[in-house]
């Protein structure tokens, strides 16, 4: 397999880090890689190069495993219904996040809910009593 040029190596991980970026903020929204690359100036393959070599990984597992973190901290926050979260995501239909929430943790988002520690409402950390149970 042939060595990649540093500048090449530069490009795609700094490809991978604005993209990445782009999607921890605002991976509620119907995001697309076409529109990804668009945004950080690329092609679409580029864009997928960068995040196979860089991130190991896929644009739409990186998306996926975002709201799914995402979403795991808002059910242990139970401020919200399971719908409300499936919504906040990027997840249109609350089944389908209810699937792709299953698939990710193993258990249905209500059974993660009444098993997760709770999170304060001042912070996104299990509190105290979670660390002592």
């Amino acid at each position: 397999m042939p060595t990649q040029r540093s500048s090449t190596i530069r490009l795609r991980t700094a490809l991978f880090d604005d993209s990445r970026a782009i999607v921890d903020a605002e991976f509620g929204e119907d995001l697309a890689l076409d529109e990804i690359a668009r945004r950080v100036a690329s092609s679409r393959r580029q864009l997928q190069r960068a995040y196979a070599e860089v991130g190991h990984t896929t644009f739409r597992e990186h998306l996926t495993q975002v709201r799914m973190q995402r979403a795991a901290e808002m059910l242990a926050g139970r401020r919200m219904t399971v719908r409300e979260v499936a919504h906040r995501v990027g997840y249109r239909q609350p089944a389908q996040f209810a699937k792709a929430f299953r698939r990710a943790y193993g258990v249905s988002p209500s059974d993660f809910r009444h098993t997760a520690p709770p999170i304060h409402e001042d912070r996104a950390t299990p509190g105290p009593l979670a660390a002592a149970a």
